[in-house]
Parts: C-alpha cells; sequence; structure tokens
C-alpha cells in the first residue's frame, strides 16, 4: 500500500521511494529508505498535510507526495503468514516479525520497462529473461500492446513489462502516448532502453528524451554483434560516461549478454554503480534559457510532484497537445501556457537568419530574407546536435564496408519497379502451393486416423443418441477441421519468415502508391498480411499507423485478409472441385481479398472516413536470416492456439449443430437425409434458404455460413456434421462404397451435393462475409466506437452476398 493510506496510529515499513529528480533526493535524505519504519501520527485540519514519525522525528508530508512511498503494514504482513502467498520460505531461525521479513521481500521486486525503436530487439530480450513466447519480427509494431513477464534472477523478483516500440516519447502516435502513459503513471524502477547497435544515431534520440524524464536508466546495447562485424569502433566506457547510464552489450538473437545486463540492472538498483547519474542533455544557452523560464513557472505552480519539470517544459515547447491538456487541469488561469507562447514567440523572433540570393547575372543585387526557426524543430535539431557530438567522440564507422550491401542487392530485385509485384505473387502462390501440396500428406494421415478412431467408436457403441454424438457429433465435426492443422502450421511458417528476414516492409513499401491512391497508408499493407495469419492481431497492429483516417480505414478492410480459421473450408471446397489447381485458386482467392479490400478502401474514403494521410514514413530494416528456433516457435504458438479453439469453440460448436440435427424425433423418418431436413437444425436452414438461394447455397451451405458466424473454422466443422450424418447412407448406395471402407472424406460428401459453380460462389462469400465475434470486438477496442464494429458486420454481409450473387448468376447464363 502507499503511505498516503496508512490511517492515524498505523504504522508500516518502507519499500520503495518513487518519483525523480529532487524530490525523490530529498524525502529519502530526510530518511525514507527502504526497510525503515514510519507511522502516521495526524492529519491536518483539513486532512493535508499529514504528520509522520520516522527514525525518532516527526516529518510533515502532503498527501501527494506520500503517494509516493510504498509500504508494508502488519496487516498485509499477517494476511502474508495466513495466506503463506510467498514461495520462498524464511531463513532459518529467522525470527523477526512478520512485517520485516515481508518488507526485505518486497524489496527484492524490481520492475523494468522495456522501452526502444521499433524492431530493436526488446522482445528477443523479453522472451530470453522472461522465458516467454512472443512474437518477434523484422519490422515495426509487432508489438502492439504490453507484455509482462516474471522471473527470478539474482535473488531479487523481476517484473518486466516489454512496451511498444516507439521512435520518440512526443503525441504524435498511439504507441508513443501509451509508452509515455505507462512511464508516468506506472513509474518503474528501472528503464531498460534497448537500443540497436547498428543504428545508433537514430535510436538515441529516444534515450535523450528519457534522460529529460529524470528516470533511472539501464542501456542494452543490442545486436552488438552486428557492430563487431561491420568493424565499427565503439568506445561503450566512454558513452556510458556521457549518458550517465551503464551500457551492456547484448544479442538478442543468441542471449550473449543477458545475465551480465540484469547482473547491473541489480546492481543499479542497489546504488551500487559508479557510472549512474543524472544529466541534462544541452540544447545551447537559448533554449535552455527558454526551458529555465518555463520550469520556473512550473514550479510555482506545483508540476513538480508528477513528471520531471524539465521535461514538462520541453514538451510544452514543442506543442505537445497531451501535456497541454494536462498544465490546463492543474493550471485552470492558463498562466504556464501562455507564458510558453511567450517564450516561443520570442524564440522565433530571436532565431532568424539572414539569407542572401543573387538575383541578378551581375551579382551587384542580392534578396535579404530572413528565415525564422520554430522552437520545435529547434529542439530536436539541438538533441541530434548532443547525440552526434556524443557518439564523434565514442563511434569510429569503418568505412571500407558496406553493412547493407547484402540488403541492397535483394532490394534491386524484390522492390524493382517491374520485378517487385510479380516476386510478391510468385511469394504467395509458393505459399500457398506448399500450404496444399506439401500439407496434403500429414493431412491425409490424421484424416485416416479421425476415420478409424470414428469407426472404431461406431463398432464398440450401441446405436443411440449418445454414439450419434461422439461420432457424427464431435468425432466428425473436430476431426474435420483438426486435419487442416498442417496446412495452418505451414501458412504460419512462411508468413514468419516473411516477417523476421525484413520483407514485411518491403511489401509495404512497394505497395505504398497503390495504397495510397486507394484513401490507405503504405503501412496498412503490414495488418493486411498479418491478417493472412489471424484477423485479431492484425486489427490490433493498426496502432502503427499514425493518423486515425488510415488506421480506421485499415481496420475496416482487414476481415477481407483470409485468416488461417478459412483454410479448412477453402480446402474442403478446393479438394472437391478444383484439385488440380489448387495453389493457384488459393493465390486467387487471397489477392481477390486484397484487391477488393482496396476498392472498399477507396469508397469508404470518399464517403465515410473524412480527414487527411499523413505522409509514408517506415523504416526498412536490414534483411536478417531467421533464426530456425525463432520461426518454429512462432508457428508452434500458432498451432497451440488452433488446437487451444479445437478444445474450446469447435468442440461446442460441433455439439450444438449434431444436436439441432438429431432432434426432435430422430427415428421419426427412414433415412438419415430426411431426418436432418425435418430437424431443428434444417427448419433454420429452410428459413434463410430463399435469402442464400441466389448466392447458389441450399439449406446445409446457409447454415454452415450461419454457423461460421462465431469462429470461421465452424463452418467446416458444420459441413462436416452435416454431410457426415445426412449424406453418408445415400453416397455409400448410389456409389458402391461399403461401409468396412471407413469414414468419407467431406470433400466426397460436397462434391456430390455441390457444382463447381456453387462451390466457387461459397468461396467468394465466406472470403468475404462478416468477421469472427473476436475480431469485433478488436475492431470496437481500437475504434473506441462499437459503431465502427457493427457498421464492419453489416457491409461485409452485404458485399459477400451481393458478389456472390452475381457471381453465381453470371455464371449459370455463360455455363
Amino acid at each position: 500500500m502507499l503511505l498516503s493510506d496508512l490511517q492515524t496510529g498505523e504504522e508500516g515499513v518502507v519499500i520503495r521511494v518513487a518519483g525523480h529528480g529532487h524530490f525523490r533526493k530529498r524525502i529519502i535524505e530526510m530518511g525514507f529508505v527502504k526497510g525503515v519504519k514510519v507511522k502516521s501520527i495526524l492529519n491536518a485540519p483539513l486532512n493535508d498535510p499529514i504528520k509522520y514519525r520516522i527514525m525518532n522525528f516527526e516529518v510533515s508530508l502532503r498527501r501527494n507526495d506520500a503517494s509516493k512511498v510504498e509500504i508494508v503494514t502488519l496487516e498485509e504482513a499477517e494476511e502474508w503468514l495466513k495466506k503463506d502467498i510467498i514461495e520462498q520460505p524464511p531463513l532459518p531461525c529467522d525470527d523477526r516479525p512478520a512485517v520485516e521479513r515481508l518488507a526485505e521481500i518486497r524489496t527484492h521486486t524490481i520492475n523494468v520497462a522495456l522501452v526502444g525503436n521499433p524492431n530493436c530487439g526488446k522482445t528477443s530480450i523479453f522472451n530470453i529473461a522472461a522465458h516467454a513466447h512472443e512474437q518477434v519480427g523484422n519490422y515495426s509494431g509487432v508489438t502492439v500492446d504490453e507484455k509482462v513477464g516474471t522471473f527470478q534472477y539474482g535473488g531479487y523478483t523481476f517484473n518486466l513489462t516489454d512496451l511498444p516500440g516507439t521512435y520518440s516519447l512526443s503525441a504524435y502516435s498511439p504507441e508513443e502516448l501509451y509508452v509515455r502513459k505507462h512511464l508516468i503513471e506506472k513509474m518503474p524502477d528501472i528503464i531498460l532502453n534497448v537500443v540497436d547497435g547498428s543504428n545508433l544515431e537514430r535510436n538515441l534520440y529516444l534515450t535523450t528524451q528519457l534522460i529529460d524524464m529524470d528516470i533511472t536508466i539501464v542501456m542494452a546495447l543490442n545486436m552488438y554483434d552486428e557492430l563487431k562485424k561491420s568493424g565499427d569502433n565503439l568506445d561503450i566506457e566512454q558513452l556510458s560516461t556521457l549518458l550517465g547510464m551503464p551500457i551492456v552489450p547484448t544479442t538478442g538473437r543468441s542471449g550473449e549478454g543477458i545475465n551480465l545486463l540484469f547482473d547491473k540492472i541489480i546492481e543499479v538498483f542497489e546504488g551500487r554503480d559508479t557510472i549512474t547519474r543524472h544529466i541534462h542533455v544541452n540544447h545551447g544557452s537559448d533554449l535552455e534559457s527558454c526551458i529555465r523560464q518555463l520550469r520556473t513557472e512550473l514550479y510555482e505552480h506545483g508540476f513538480s510532484d508528477k513528471l520531471s519539470t524539465r521535461f514538462l517544459a520541453i514538451k510544452l515547447l514543442e506543442n505537445d497537445k497531451q501535456l497541454e491538456d494536462y498544465a490546463n487541469q492543474h493550471d485552470p488561469d492558463g498562466s504556464v501556457i501562455t507564458m510558453r507562447n511567450q517564450i516561443a514567440e520570442g524564440f522565433q523572433k530571436s532565431s532568424g537568419r539572414r539569407l542572401v540570393k543573387n538575383t541578378e547575372d551581375s551579382g551587384h543585387k542580392v534578396d535579404v530574407e530572413t528565415e525564422h526557426q520554430d522552437i520545435e524543430s529547434a529542439i530536436t535539431d539541438a538533441k541530434y546536435s548532443f547525440i552526434r557530438g556524443a557518439l564523434a567522440e565514442v563511434y569510429q564507422k569503418n568505412t571500407k564496408s558496406n553493412p547493407h550491401s547484402l540488403t541492397d542487392k535483394i532490394d534491386v530485385l524484390v522492390t524493382n519497379k517491374w520485378l517487385g509485384y510479380p516476386f510478391f505473387l510468385i511469394f504467395l502462390f509458393i505459399t500457398f502451393f506448399f500450404t496444399f501440396a506439401i500439407g496434403q500428406y500429414p493431412m491425409d494421415w490424421i484424416d485416416s486416423l479421425f476415420s478409424w478412431f470414428g469407426d472404431t467408436v461406431s463398432n464398440a457403441m450401441p446405436d443411440g443418441p449418445l454414439r450419434s454424438l461422439i461420432v457424427d457429433g464431435i468425432i466428425s465435426g473436430v476431426g474435420s477441421v483438426i486435419v487442416f492443422l498442417p496446412n495452418i502450421l505451414i501458412l504460419y511458417l512462411f508468413i514468419s519468415f516473411m516477417e523476421d528476414s525484413g520483407y514485411m516492409a518491403r511489401a509495404a513499401f512497394i505497395m505504398d502508391k497503390l495504397m495510397h491512391r486507394m484513401g490507405l497508408h503504405g503501412k496498412s499493407f503490414i495488418p493486411m498480411i498479418m491478417g493472412f495469419g489471424c484477423n485479431v492481431p492484425a486489427v490490433m497492429a493498426t496502432r502503427t499507423i499514425e493518423d486515425r483516417k488510415s488506421r480506421l480505414l485499415t481496420m475496416l478492410i482487414i476481415p477481407m485478409m483470409s485468416c488461417s480459421a478459412r483454410i479448412p473450408t477453402y480446402m474442403i471446397l478446393v479438394g472437391a472441385f478444383f484439385n488440380r489447381h489448387a495453389a493457384l485458386i488459393l493465390t486467387g482467392l487471397y489477392v481477390f481479398g486484397m484487391i477488393m479490400s482496396v476498392v472498399m478502401a477507396k469508397l469508404f474514403s470518399k464517403y465515410f472516413v473524412k480527414g487527411e494521410s499523413l505522409p509514408f514514413v517506415m523504416e526498412l530494416p536490414p534483411y536478417r536470416m531467421p533464426t530456425s528456433k525463432a520461426v518454429l516457435r512462432h508457428t508452434w504458438e500458432k498451432g497451440k492456439e488452433y488446437l487451444k479453439k479445437m478444445a474450446t469453440i469447435i468442440l461446442a460448436a460441433s455439439v450444438i449443430i449434431w444436436a439441432l440435427g438429431y432432434f426432435p424425433n430422430h427415428n421419426r423418418y427412414d433415412t438419415a437425409k430426411e431426418q436432418m431436413e425435418n430437424s431443428y437444425l434444417g427448419n433454420i436452414g429452410k428459413v434463410i434458404e430463399p435469402v442464400m438461394k441466389p448466392c447458389g447455397f441450399d439449406w446445409r451451405q446457409s447454415v454452415s455460413l450461419l454457423a461460421g458466424t462465431a469462429a470461421k473454422e465452424v463452418v467446416a466443422s458444420t459441413m462436416g456434421v452435416l454431410y457426415a450424418s445426412a449424406e453418408e447412407e445415400a453416397i455409400i448406395e448410389e456409389e458402391g462404397f461399403e461401409s468396412d471402407e471407413g469414414s468419407l472424406r467431406i470433400s466426397q460428401l460436397v462434391r456430390n451435393n455441390m457444382t463447381p459453380l456453387s462451390a466457387a460462389s461459397m468461396l467468394i462469400f465466406i472470403l468475404l462475409y462478416m468477421p469472427c465475434f473476436s475480431t469485433i470486438i478488436a475492431i470496437k477496442n481500437e475504434s473506441g466506437k462499437w459503431k465502427w464494429a457493427l457498421f464492419t458486420v453489416c457491409y461485409t454481409i452485404v458485399l459477400a452476398w451481393i458478389v456472390s450473387t452475381l457471381f453465381y448468376q453470371i455464371g449459370m447464363l455463360i455455363i
């Protein structure tokens, strides 16, 4: 609990002091150090400030300042003893009071936040340290939300938070606001600033802003192997001294230096590090004068309690809108913002530079102009000047080597004006060829296993509802979907390679012009490609798009990206009618989805989502060969999610579909087909069949599509239940299969009940119609409004019906 929550007469033991700068230094000097007892004596008449007794003297603290001190009380210690919530046992013969023992354990917890540029390797360090399995990719925006991991090391408990990658702490993008809010409100003990050693100048800009916040920083100089390989020379010890923070070289790919990194964090936390000190990034005499003036005004208005006044002053001078609102809330008369405006105006006038331009051939007549620099640009220039000055002392570049030579050679091919798009399409074709051709073998093995299992259970159990539930409901329903696990794993394998290698950013690069013409941003292409795996993280990844218009448009069209959940149904229909051209058909479906998405984006940008698009600025990282461990781990994590869905959503849906198809009056009809048509499910299908008839669907396909609104895999499992229970008997009679040949494949069953034209129409409908419930919730959360989520549901259903109907009806006319 916090010291401010301590009731009069209660006492506790200090755990840690949060805050920063002069406040933290002053309160620690007054004796508020970890392990010291403190007692609340009384409150002032207006309940603020509060008098405390500590170290046999009394001190007064404002309630707001007391909230920066974390303590543990006697009551908390007693609860600890009762519940035995602390895993590590007390030391032998430890007869200290419980409150002191608990305080010692609490002080051995370090809260660490990982902060760094996109694609600097934060998540790799997080995975190694916390033994987690978060996604790692060679492009910006992989981490779109904070990830938290806890682990034990060096006698300490580390609470490690992996924050989204950000280039700065400005109010420019959702990631920047998210990271800044976390650092201000959560106030972690240590900031682990992860820096890409192969791109120091750009990465250190964020470091200078962290320094302005006056927080404790340890730097991980990541990708150090690439720095050494390039032949560049960096004096790490001297750079540590200049920046006032310890720097530890690390290699996130191999884990080299990670233990040394956390040893250093412990050393800094315990106050034993000799390098750590607070410095000021020198912005030059004129800017520093402006910063001092505004800081004085902030002090006078009581702004020194929550965040560094230097950081706040600099951000206000940079016209940070969010912190302007914060300043106005704490200063209703607006004097702080008024002074900021006066300072900024005065700086701009005094920063004028005379520009001389020759306008006549004689050279005697000139125009003299005055160029004024705004204070925001001046602050940015000053920070980069500080960085360049520091690097000039410690960094020597190897001019003989070109670390990007391989990247440049590859880019000549994959981003070529004429070859870029064919290369992308070839990559997609290869992906789906392997997904279908190679995945067919393990798919057949799994299919044979489930067929054998279904036959075994069917022969072992007496006829009745229970056998029908297990065989026709669970085994046919879940089995019809789980057989496609190998295909989904192969698809994710290719997507992981594209992400980790750096090609994902190139795909966005070559598609930017097309995206821009359709009202989108080049960065929109990355979430769209991610949608091939799953639409939910793809929607979340739109946070990497800075302007709201492009971000919202991308959310609205992502559902038309064929996620892996659609693959089982694709494989059933393609396998039944287009097996010889499977890779080509699948590639065509994915490309058609992309074409429809950009067409709809153009329509939406013209009529529904207004606003100006921001410039296309995106990092193109160097190509890196993905490690097999990272790719396989990412692929297996997706496979586990798929299996988990089999055991929950798909299983439940299969049982519900079976029950609706089995009841009522199961034994009333002579054939299973008649029973299914007259079941609850058949009645539901016949109600919606007239609406779906123009698309070429009968009641079975209509019911399957309706069931797929929960999750797209349910379309395949529903077809498995419907056709396995209703049509197997008829096909056995018509095609001469013997009962001992085992269960018939769903594709064979589908082929007997659909035409190639209706199957193609259904493929289009599944591609375009409404996303699953999880994606709908993600759109609501990211857009902030239910109206956009409901709009997505409505427009995708209408679009799917229109396109499928046109396709089927035109096809019927031609045929």
